[in-house]
Order: structure tokens, then C-alpha cells, then sequence
């Protein structure tokens, strides 16, 4: 397993055999997409929560590695962040 997929798995709380539901449209998720790649500009510190994003083969292919659809996918990934964030905080309580 690549290290940006253990990264991904490991924060969300999924294992390797869990749903894991595309961010884009709710299918299953087969990618742990880079928002932004290393060769489009992307930082060195690839390998980040913030930059890493389930998504299904027909969404990868649509909207990854596309620049015009960045800011949507950093959009919907940090929905996704500040969900997951809050309710973190909420079971601590």
C-alpha cells in the first residue's frame, strides 16, 4: 500500500477493506488522489491530509490532475476535513 493511501485510511479511520465513499459523488472510492500533484506545481510535501482526497476511477478521470477543477476539489476536501474535525470534537466530550 502507497504511503498517501496509509495516510488517508489512517486519518478518516478506514481500513483497507472498509466503503470508503468518493468525496466528488459518494461512489466507491478506488483512488487516494493528490489535490495537488507534484508535477503540476503541487508541493514537495505531497503527502498531506490536506492534499489527499478518496475519489472513484470516473471522478479521478474527470476532475484529477486538472487545474480549472482544484479549488473545487480543495473545496469539497475541506468540507470533508471540517466534518470530520468536529466530530472528533464532539466525542471527546
Amino acid at each position: 500500500m502507497k504511503k498517501h493511501t496509509k495516510i488517508y485510511l489512517k486519518y478518516f479511520g478506514y481500513t483497507d477493506t472498509d466503503f470508503i465513499p468518493c468525496e466528488v459523488c459518494a461512489k466507491p472510492a478506488v483512488d487516494i488522489h493528490h489535490i495537488e500533484a507534484r508535477g503540476m506545481g503541487g508541493s514537495k510535501k505531497a503527502d498531506t491530509i490536506e492534499n489527499l482526497q478518496a475519489v472513484c476511477r470516473e471522478c479521478h478521470l474527470m476532475y484529477g490532475d486538472k487545474t480549472t477543477y482544484i479549488e473545487l476539489l480543495k473545496d469539497i476536501h475541506n468540507a470533508k476535513l471540517t466534518q470530520r474535525k468536529q466530530a472528533n470534537a464532539s466525542s471527546k466530550r
